[in-house]
C-alpha cells in the first residue's frame, strides 16, 4: 500500500487540518519512495562519489550486523538510496508549556501521541512554529537527517545520512532498526531513549567485531558513549529539579526573566561542573545555546534516565537479545519508563536476597514499616 492510499483510509477518522497535513505528508513520502534506487544501482552511479559509495557499503554491513548479530527485526530498510536536493529530509517542530516541563503533543493514527510534528518543507515547519508561539508556547525547530516509518514502508538511505561520521552512520542504522523492532504506542520518550541506548551499545559491538578491542574508532565511540552517560546523569537530575521548581513557584511570581534565569542556571552548572569532565566536544553548545523548555525536553526525550537501561542491560547478562526481549514485555504498559524502574528494582531486590541472606529480613521489615499508617 503506498503512502497516499494509507492516508485515504484514515480520512473518516480525521479533522480537516489533520487531513490536509497527512495528505501533504503522504504525498511527499510517496515522492521520496518513488525516488529510491537499489543500492547496487547507486554503487554503479558515476555521479555518486567514492566516499559516498563507501558510506553506502558501510550501511549495508551495519544493517546485516543489526539483523544477524543483534537479532533486530529483519526488514528491507536501507536497501535503496535517495539523493535529496536539500541538507535535511524533514524539519521537526516541538513545543512545550512555559510554566510546566511538559510536551505539547500531537495525536496521530496508530502511533498515538507524539511530542513533535515533522514537515518535508522547511517553510511549513517555520509557519507551524510561529503559530505555536502565538499560543505562548516555547518552541524548537530543527532539521532531521534520518527518520523511521516504523515498518510501514521500506525506508531508504538518504544522502543527508551520508554526511555522518562512519560510526555515527552505524549507530543511526542500529537506532532506526530498534524502532522497527520495538515501538510502544504513545511512548515517544521511552522509544527514543531505548533506541539511543541500543544504538550506542550496538555501535560499540560493531567496531569491536570488525576492528578489535584496540580499534581507534572503538575508543572514540566509548568516549562519546561515556559523555552521553555523564550528560544523561546531569540532565536527568536537573530536569527533575526544574519540574519541581515549576510546581512550587506561585503564579504571582511568574515572570519570563525569573524563568530564563532559572534555566540559565542549569547551563552555568553544566559549564562549571560537567563540561570539564567531557572527553569530546559533543555537548559544548549546551552551555551557550539559547535554551527553553522545548529544547530541554528534547534532551529529556533522548537522554533522560539512560542509567535505567544500563541497569537492565547488566541484569540481562549484557546480552543484547535478552535485553530486547525484556523490553518487549513493556509493550502494553501505559508508562513503560516507570515499569522499567519497577522491573530493575525487583531484580535488584532479588539479587540482594540471593547474595545476602541477612538482608532478606531487613527488606521484609522495611516493607512492613512502609505499610504502617503515618497519621
Amino acid at each position: 500500500m503506498d503512502a497516499l492510499k494509507y492516508t485515504l483510509l484514515l480520512f473518516p477518522l480525521l479533522t480537516g487540518c489533520q487531513i490536509s497535513y497527512l495528505t501533504s505528508s503522504a504525498y511527499n513520502q510517496m515522492k521520496l519512495l518513488n525516488a529510491r534506487v537499489p543500492i547496487e544501482q547507486a554503487l554503479k552511479d558515476p555521479g555518486i562519489s567514492e566516499q559516498e559509495k563507501s558510506k553506502l557499503e558501510l550501511a549495508q554491513k551495519a544493517r546485516a550486523f543489526a539483523e544477524n548479530d543483534l537479532h533486530l527485526k529483519p526488514t528491507e530498510n536501507y536497501t535503496s538510496y535517495v539523493k535529496l536536493d536539500r541538507p535535511y529530509v524533514t524539519y521537526v517542530v516541538s513545543a512545550a508549556y512555559k510554566w510546566e516541563l511538559k510536551h505539547y503533543q500531537w495525536s496521530y493514527p496508530f502511533v498515538g501521541k507524539m511530542p513533535y510534528k515533522g514537515y518535508f518543507n522547511e517553510e511549513s515547519a517555520k509557519e507551524e512554529e510561529q503559530e505555536l508561539q502565538k499560543e505562548d508556547l516555547d518552541t524548537f525547530m530543527r532539521g532531521v537527517s534520518a527518520y523511521s516509518t516504523l515498518g510501514w514502508f521500506n525506508d531508504p538511505l538518504l544522502s543527508s545520512m551520508l554526511r555522518y561520521k562512519d560510526y555515527d552512520l552505524v549507530n543511526t542504522i542500529i537506532h532506526e532498526t530498534v524502532h522497527a523492532t520495538l515501538y510502544i504506542k504513545g511512548s515517544a520518550d521511552f522509544n527514543e531513549r531505548l533506541a539511543m541506548f541500543l544504538g550506542n551499545k550496538g555501535a560499540e559491538m560493531y567496531y569491536k567485531k570488525f576492528e578489535g578491542e584496540n580499534s581507534p574508532t572503538l575508543n572514540e565511540i566509548k568516549k562519546n558513549n561515556e559523555d552521553d552517560r555523564v550528560f544523561s546523569k546531569f540532565i536527568s537530575a536537573e530536569l527533575k529539579d526544574l519540574e519541581t521548581w515549576y510546581k512550587n513557584i506561585p503564579a504571582s511570581e511568574h515572570s519570563e526573566r525569573i524563568r530564563m534565569n532559572r534555566i540559565k542556571s542549569i547551563q552555568e552548572k553544566f559549564t562549571a561542573q560537567v563540561l570539564p569532565k567531557m572527553q569530546t566536544k559533543n555537548y559544548e553548545k549546551f552551555a551557550t545555546t539559547p535554551m527553553n523548555n522545548a529544547r530541554l525536553l528534547v534532551y529529556k526525550t533522548y537522554l533522560s534516565d539512560l542509567a535505567d537501561f544500563e541497569t537492565l542491560y547488566q541484569q540481562s547478562g549484557n546480552n543484547f537479545q535478552v535485553f530486547i526481549e525484556r523490553c518487549k514485555s513493556l509493550e502494553k504498559e501505559k508508562d513503560p519508563a516507570q515499569k522499567l524502574k519497577d522491573l530493575i528494582g525487583t531484580a535488584n531486590e532479588s539479587e540482594l536476597r540471593a547474595n545476602n541472606p541477612s538482608a532478606e529480613s531487613q527488606l521484609d521489615q522495611k516493607k512492613k514499616e512502609s505499610k504502617i499508617p503515618t497519621h
